[in-house]
């Protein structure tokens, strides 16, 4: 079994898609081990993004993140958790994902694009850390 982090981005939960999107992530196997939905300051997100402090969209990233609660998850499953969570939630721009993934069904433009998940699994070690230090 391994662990990954899952973000339901603040455009998730103001469109109310949030169980939509735990349905699916549950479906592929996956199991939640904590979840917690939380306003996002400015501090936490600059340790979440901390390769994008200083660029151009930073600001605009913050302000996204932060008008409104995200879902934040560490889910579990065999394999590597990442990749099988990565794989469901589709390309970064909705425009590209395929049809069946989460922002292929659900997404509508960028930046706004409803998820975030670890891009693997030293990625999902750090984020569980900044998030849910307790684990």
């Amino acid at each position: 079994m391994s662990r990954t982090f899952v973000m339901c981005k603040p455009d998730a939960v103001e469109r109310k898609l949030v169980g939509e999107i735990i349905r699916r992530l549950e479906e592929s196997g996956l199991s939640i081990l904590a979840a917690e939905l939380r306003t996002l300051n400015p501090e936490i997100l600059a340790k979440h993004y901390e390769e994008h402090v200083g660029k151009p969209f930073y600001d605009d990233l913050v302000t996204f993140m932060s008008r409104s609660p995200a879902m934040l998850m560490v889910l579990e499953g065999e394999g590597e958790a990442f990749a099988t969570a990565r794989a469901l939630m589709g390309a970064t721009d909705p425009a590209e994902a395929d049809a069946g993934t989460i922002r292929g069904d659900l997404g509508s433009e960028m930046p706004e694009n409803l998820i975030h998940g670890s891009d693997s699994e030293e990625s999902a070690e750090r984020e569980i850390s900044i998030f849910f230090p307790e684990l």
